[in-house]
């Protein structure tokens, strides 16, 4: 009797893939936009176990709170602000009409008022490269360059919690307990590494089976693995 592939498995939606977060501390997002300028203080700087960068908890003018991610240099005590027309200094946010060209900006909007999508892990940060009438055009930390809404909102400064990934973990039990708090599932070997109960290019004792990783064009969920229906494979030659 067959076994589900490990990524049939986790489209079940069972707890071992399932991601703990009753562990959250909540939403990283900016809240409603709002008209002119509005102050927040940052009351607090938390750990959260669903973010790879420490967030800062701000509670407004009209005592209201929300978290955002920290950016580097920021202290508890430090006051913020947000809106249209306001100095593009560490930790403001802004819309990106506003912020100049060559700043470094993070937790950019994709659509204008989405609460922040891209540039959100720790250390990571994106820059400005040019203005237009109708978009911003922004390079990511991928250095790709992409273009956004004048409207829509970002955070001057560079993340938090740069270097993260330099420390090494030094062990397994280490990596194991890492991934453990996230529910993610660890090791990950590859196909010709399992037993051929497990996965189809598994078995035959051998890292190197041979067999064709082309999948059928009709192949079953259970088969259909490894290149599907690629237009061509190999190494492209100039």
């Amino acid at each position: 009797m067959g076994k589900n592939l490990i990524q049939q498995a986790r489209g079940k939606g069972g707890p071992t893939y399932r991601a703990p977060s009753f562990r959250y501390k909540g939403k990283a997002s900016y809240l409603i936009p709002a008209e002119g300028r509005l102050n927040a203080k940052i009351v607090d700087i938390i750990r959260c176990a669903g973010h790879s960068a420490p967030l800062m908890v701000l509670e407004h003018e009209n005592k209201i709170r929300n978290l955002m991610i920290a950016p580097e240099g920021i202290k508890v005590g430090d006051v913020v602000e947000y809106g249209e027309k306001i100095p593009a200094e560490n930790g403001n946010m802004l819309l990106l009409k506003d912020v100049p060209e060559g700043t470094l900006v993070y937790n950019i909007e994709g659509q204008p008022g989405d609460g922040g999508k891209f540039v959100r892990a720790s250390g990571a940060f994106a820059r400005v490269i040019s203005k237009m009438k109708s978009k911003v055009v922004i390079q990511l930390p991928s250095k790709k360059e992409k273009e956004f809404h004048p409207n829509c909102r970002a955070t001057i400064g560079v993340i938090a919690g740069g270097g993260r990934k330099e420390k090494p973990f030094l062990k397994a039990g280490k990596k194991f307990y890492a991934m453990k708090a996230k529910n993610k599932l660890w090791p990950s070997i590859s196909g010709t590494s399992q037993n051929a109960v497990d996965h189809p290019f598994g078995g035959s004792s051998s890292h190197h089976k041979g067999k064709p990783t082309i999948a059928p064009k009709n192949a079953p969920p259970g088969r259909k693995v490894g290149a599907i229906h690629p237009r061509r494979m190999g190494r492209k030659k100039k």
